[in-house]
């Protein structure tokens, strides 16, 4: 109310309008309006007010990528500095987090945020008929190409979400194939499969009677995917209905090299793969 009569008062005057208010039913005498513009401002106006200033150069020396958590974090860790800008070996009082995050909303900071934070779906159910569920939960191997687990994940990025293929060898829990791509298509899993027959040839292994369980998504039940393991003689397994977290559990996890770094000043994610298969 003092904010608008502030804005206000050359147009129309502090009186009437604190007349125009109290009538309108939100009463204020002028007499309150100069007690409050004269009124020193209170301890908490002036530490929000340090704090703000201190919140601020922070975040602009950090690229603005800093979010209530890393932010209230570094401001707990700060010295104070002297009029040369060296540091004392004092640090300042200590803050809430919840204060933190009530002075970077009202400063309008939110720091970095990757994408839109959408999770976009991986896993579309086919409608024709599906194999049976040939590893009933039971994600062991006897030996190297005895079992492969398969399925889809996402990243996201500045640019948007990117999806991830992975197939993984049950036994030695290596990544034998993967592949990256912009948009969730059939070619996106069969690449990620031809990845891993490519390799497993090039070692000299035979694929036949292999188990690949993936789960009902239609990128695993597409006509080309389904004859590509027919060719070489691959069991194709699927997962039963509820299950399909068993393939992300465990193949779509950082366990497997899937690593998420922010790098440069715009605090950009990206991938990783590196230590992939």
């Amino acid at each position: 109310m003092i904010a608008y009569i502030d804005e206000h008062k050359e147009s129309f005057g502090v009186e009437p309008i604190c007349t125009v208010l109290s009538e309108a039913g939100a009463k204020i005498a002028p007499s309150t309006y100069y007690a409050a513009t004269s009124r020193a401002p209170s301890n908490r106006a002036l530490a929000d007010a340090a704090l703000d200033e201190r919140i601020q150069s922070t975040n602009d020396a950090n690229y603005e990528v800093y979010g209530v958590k890393k932010m209230w974090k570094v401001l707990n860790r700060q010295q104070v500095l002297d009029e040369h800008g060296n540091p004392t070996g004092r640090t300042y009082p200590p803050v809430a987090r919840c204060t933190v995050a009530r002075r970077m909303k009202a400063l309008g900071l939110v720091g970095a945020v990757a994408g839109d934070h959408k999770a976009p779906r991986t896993t579309v159910p086919a409608t024709d008929g599906h194999p049976a569920d040939q590893l009933n939960r039971d994600f062991t191997a006897a030996a190297p190409d005895d079992r492969w687990v398969a399925d889809i994940t996402y990243v996201p990025t500045w640019a948007g979400f990117v999806y991830v293929a992975f197939v993984m060898d049950l036994f030695s829990r290596r990544i034998v194939g993967w592949r990256v791509a912009a948009s969730l298509h059939t070619d996106l899993a069969l690449d990620a499969l031809e990845h891993a027959i490519w390799q497993r040839h090039r070692d000299g292994r035979d694929l036949t009677g292999l188990v690949h369980h993936a789960d009902r998504g239609v990128q695993y039940r597409a006509i080309r995917y389904t004859e590509r393991l027919e060719e070489l003689g691959i069991v194709a397994s699927v997962g039963s209905k509820g299950d399909s977290y068993d393939c992300e559990d465990r193949v779509c996890a950082t366990a497997w090299g899937l690593t998420l770094v922010m790098t440069g000043p715009a605090g950009c994610p990206c991938v990783d793969v590196s230590a992939l298969g």
